[in-house]
């Protein structure tokens, strides 16, 4: 066939559009000359020969697409060629899909072994044979076997006799079908574009927990599209034509459940956020739908722990829509409730929180904290604290673990017990680490300092297991002593896990009653010359957090050794912040002088008005002298919590803020009337 046909590019359009939204043409171009190629490999051949079955998707005479699949005893299938795949089967004739199974009509094939998960992809020319079919390839290439759950052959009956059921029609999906789909675990779908001088037809596969594909009352199924081999085939396919047909399998009974109809890709919606793992949705409004029950020869049996990991990374509808509710509640205090209480050192205590109002967690970076709210007795208001998330965004909880050291840790590590209540606001912070970058990180934990270093690491481990390829991690852990060093059983999980990608160095100031290489692996602190010892000095992004004086010194010797401003990323806790020397050529950001004049000041939440000085400080210390209880942690522009909305006016800082900050919002507590450029007086309205 390749004599016959022009020679393409190996993408086409739509896969390209994806592959550019995604970042990886460049990259992909150079992967599609390597691996998609027009003759099948001898370890495809081999393959496809051992298989009892193959999914074929076809193209009728409506220009539907429909999948199916042709069944046989292991050995049905084979290849005199590495261009030429012979079937010794044919599809039924009450299969839909039969009708674009006909000489010259282009097909698409997958061969999959479910209890291997091995899958190859095909494409080509179909032409019938005495046996059955035969296959001229037009690209073969191999395919992600990530989300494939282990399942286990067997024949019930000898495969290839006709079809003896009754062929039902389906005007719409109705409840056995609604059932069938909302409880799979994985399914098949045929899409195909229509080239230069050929149409070209995929088959593919789908698969996620049970229930990963949702039904709207009026029959549209949202799929989310998980990571995979970046080929985007299908959903390439689906953005030029908008056509589709699906196959959904029961694997007990050999019911086949066939959808042809219109397809739509969603590349932008607050869903593909709240569902775990998705990176696009998918839509399926079925035109056709046939079901033939007991159609298939073949059953499948669920294989003891046969679920794919990859799958069991991924969310639910159930689990998104309750995060679609916790983001309507984003600026709220929240009520959490305490699951779980473990002690993970002689000083830190870790609680495991979940929400008691019925929605969802808001999902949470890895890095990032969460401000609480307790009534503490004796205190005249509430206390705010935050504390970092020990827990990666993929955990499915909010766990803080905190240091017994001040009035509010004490209250928790004291009185707080499980079922008890926390009042919690939305996680926040910019303190927090790219997985999918390659570039090796350090991170440097000091203390405490370890929890955002824990979650960063979860993070990391997490989507490289999901990505198949983990960003490489040195961690330098630093305790006073053994038994006040948190997390040890976890960490060691974690580097066990990343198979080589994480390297941990255990630092102990005081190493009585430790072992070296067993308990620890230094002993002193962390500083440049120990890490002198153990890096290289190459291309590292430092992530530091700890005391402030563990994170300005190591902040401080890092940019003595040349390493960017930007690529040192830090947090230090307690009443400090850190005081950076930026890169030459880096521009300050510009802030005006504060106003050396008085400026009238109005909070229009609790109608009370006044006049700000240079010697009132901070406007958060101006609201307080009013009586005003603004919300607050941190007094150092760190945490976000006194994040107010500036209606009116000007304000500069008088100390530079690390939190975030909208347009039209203003740090309260290290926050004051900006200088006018002009002789207008500058009036300032906050909603507070």
């Amino acid at each position: 066939m390749g004599d016959m046909l022009k020679t393409l590019p190996v993408w086409h359009e739509g896969e390209t559009f994806i592959q550019e939204k995604v970042g990886v043409a460049e990259r992909m171009a150079a992967v599609g000359q390597r691996v998609i190629r027009d003759f099948m490999p001898e370890q495809h051949r081999d393959f496809y020969a051992q298989l009892p079955f193959i999914v074929l998707g076809s193209v009728d005479g409506s220009g539907d697409a429909w999948a199916t699949f042709l069944e046989g005893r292991p050995g049905f299938m084979s290849s005199p060629s590495s261009t030429i795949l012979e079937i010794a089967a044919r599809s039924d004739a009450s299969d839909p899909a039969s009708e674009g199974v006909s000489d010259g009509q282009p097909i698409g094939l997958l061969g999959m072994e479910m209890h291997t998960r091995r899958r190859n992809r095909m494409n080509g020319i179909v032409y019938r044979s005495p046996e059955g079919v035969c296959v001229d390839v037009d690209q073969s290439f191999g395919n992600c076997p990530r989300y494939i759950q282990l399942r286990e052959f067997e024949f019930v009956r000898e495969p290839g006799q006709p079809y003896a059921g009754s062929v039902e029609h389906l005007p719409a999906l109705d409840a056995e079908a609604r059932s069938m789909v909302t409880a799979a675990d994985a399914f098949f779908v045929a899409s195909y574009v229509d080239r230069e001088d050929r149409r070209q037809v995929d088959v593919s596969h789908r698969g996620g927990k049970a229930g990963f594909v949702r039904i709207a009352a009026d029959g549209t199924l949202t799929i989310p599209d998980f990571d995979g081999n970046l080929f985007f085939s299908t959903l390439g396919n689906i953005l030029l034509n908008g056509k589709a047909g699906l196959l959904f399998v029961d694997y007990a009974n050999g019911d086949m459940l066939q959808m042809s109809g219109d397809a739509e890709v969603i590349l932008d919606s607050p869903e593909i956020a709240a569902f775990q793992g998705a990176e696009r949705l998918w839509t399926f409004k079925a035109r056709r739908i046939v079901r033939r029950r007991n159609a298939l020869a073949l059953r499948w049996t669920f294989r003891e722990n046969g679920w794919s990991a990859n799958s069991l990374m991924t969310g639910d509808w159930a689990q998104a829509a309750d995060r679609l509710r916790a983001a309507e509640l984003a600026t709220q205090w929240r009520i959490l409730t305490v699951t779980k209480i473990v002690d993970e050192s002689a000083s830190i205590r870790s609680f495991h929180l979940q929400p008691g109002d019925g929605a969802g967690l808001l999902p949470h970076v890895a890095g990032q904290h969460l401000p609480i709210r307790l009534g503490i007795p004796g205190a005249d208001k509430p206390v705010i604290r935050t504390y970092t998330l020990s827990a990666a965004p993929s955990d499915g909880i909010y766990r803080i673990s905190v240091k017994r050291e001040g009035l509010v840790s004490q209250y928790l590590h004291d009185i707080i017990r499980v079922g008890d209540t926390i009042e919690a606001r939305a996680p926040a912070g910019d303190f927090t680490i790219d997985a999918r970058a390659t570039r090796p990180a350090v991170l440097l934990a000091g203390g405490v300092g370890i929890t955002p270093m824990l979650a960063m690491l979860r993070h990391v481990v997490y989507e490289g297991l999901r990505k198949q390829r983990i960003r490489p991690v040195i961690l330098f852990h630093a305790a006073r002593s053994r038994r006040e060093r948190p997390f040890d059983r976890e960490l060691a999980e974690l580097v066990n896990a990343a198979q080589g990608a994480v390297k941990l160095i255990r630092v102990l100031s005081d190493a009585n009653g430790a072992e070296e290489f067993a308990d620890y692996d230094a002993i002193g602190h962390i500083d440049m010359v120990l890490l002198s010892r153990h890096l290289p000095f190459n291309d590292y992004d430092f992530y530091v957090c700890g005391p402030p004086q563990f994170t300005q010194a190591l902040y401080d010797g890092l940019r003595g050794y040349n390493i960017a401003d930007g690529r040192i990323h830090a947090e230090a806790f307690g009443p400090s912040s850190l005081k950076r020397t930026l890169d030459a050529g880096v521009a300050v950001p510009a802030r005006r002088p504060p106003s050396t004049r008085p400026v009238p000041v109005a909070f229009m939440g609790s109608m009370k008005e006044a006049r700000w000085t240079p010697e009132a400080g901070t406007l958060l210390e101006l609201a307080e002298s009013r009586g005003l209880n603004p919300e607050f942690s941190c007094r150092e522009g760190t945490c976000g919590t006194c994040r107010t909305r500036l209606t009116k006016g000007a304000v500069t800082y008088v100390k530079e803020p690390t939190a975030a900050i909208s347009e039209g919002e203003v740090l309260l507590c290290c926050a004051v009337p900006a200088q006018q450029e002009t002789d207008e007086e500058n009036r300032i309205q906050l909603e507070l």
